[in-house]
């Protein structure tokens, strides 16, 4: 199979991310083994495991960040197929539509450190999408104001603590009206103190009917935001369910003991 980007069919409307098959070695090691994943539209999926498990390559496949060696990812209505080896037969034009539906938030806020809050907000959706300025601060403003820095817009990236400027990164992904959010350990370099307000931003969206896949390790945070959880283990998803099935009652021996011993840190 090459690669290929296509339209997905209306009987698949309402899941939102569809991963099949998907594989993906470095060199020898072989980090992802034919994961098949489905997030449906408004669905909050929360991907856990050891390091190493295949949650991040994962996440980053899904986002067109890593080519995977075969497989498939359709992402809304766009569609890539993948092999042999990864080999790609779609252009940077098809590229950029498959992720113009995709948010993605990172451990580094990767914030322009000579740009205000508002600029970092507006420089995507002026110099990307062709927005005027007016509508792009104006966007952005309600934007900041929907992760409490509306009164943040003119400070500079290194004036926020590390809770607001990841805050100011969720902010800036959702500026490109993305269907679909991945989170991949967004509060890991975070102070213990200021990782409830990130953790409390995403919350919310998930209350407003975002479509998320993250990652992480803090396991009340899943618990609290999921509605559903996937324990990956050496390349495979091991075990899903909801969080009281998989934190509190899992099936699988594994996923009990890599949680008893989340839960002892």
């Amino acid at each position: 199979m090459t690669n290929s980007l296509t339209s997905s069919h209306d009987e698949t409307a309402q899941v939102y991310v569809d991963v099949s098959g998907l594989t993906k070695s470095f060199g020898a090691n072989q980090v992802l083994k034919g994961v098949d994943l489905r997030v449906k539209a408004g669905e909050c999926v929360v991907l856990i495991g050891a390091s190493g498990s295949g949650k991040t390559t994962l996440l980053r496949s899904v986002a067109a960040l890593e080519t995977p060696d075969s497989g498939s990812i359709r992402v809304v209505s766009r569609r890539l197929d993948y092999g042999p080896a990864g080999k790609r037969s779609y252009g940077e034009k098809e590229l950029r539509a498959f992720r113009s539906d995709i948010g993605m938030v990172f451990q580094q806020y990767n914030l322009f450190p000579h740009l205000t809050v508002l600029e970092n907000m507006t420089v995507a959706p002026r110099h990307v999408h062709g927005v005027g300025k007016a509508e792009a601060e104006a966007a952005a403003i309600k934007l900041l104001a929907r992760v409490g820095l509306a009164d943040k817009a003119a400070s500079y990236p290194l004036q926020l603590s590390g809770g607001q400027q990841q805050r100011v990164a969720i902010a800036r992904a959702l500026a490109l009206n993305p269907r679909v959010m991945l989170f991949d350990e967004v509060t890991s370099a975070l102070d213990p103190q200021l990782v409830e307000e990130v953790e409390s931003v995403i919350q919310q969206l998930a209350s407003d009917g975002m479509t998320m896949l993250l990652v992480t390790h803090e396991l009340s945070f899943a618990r609290a935001v999921a509605d559903r959880i996937v324990f990956m283990s050496n390349g495979v998803v091991l075990e899903t369910g909801t969080p009281a099935q998989i934190l509190d009652d899992p099936e699988c021996e594994e996923t009990r003991r890599f949680v008893k011993r989340a839960q002892r840190v």
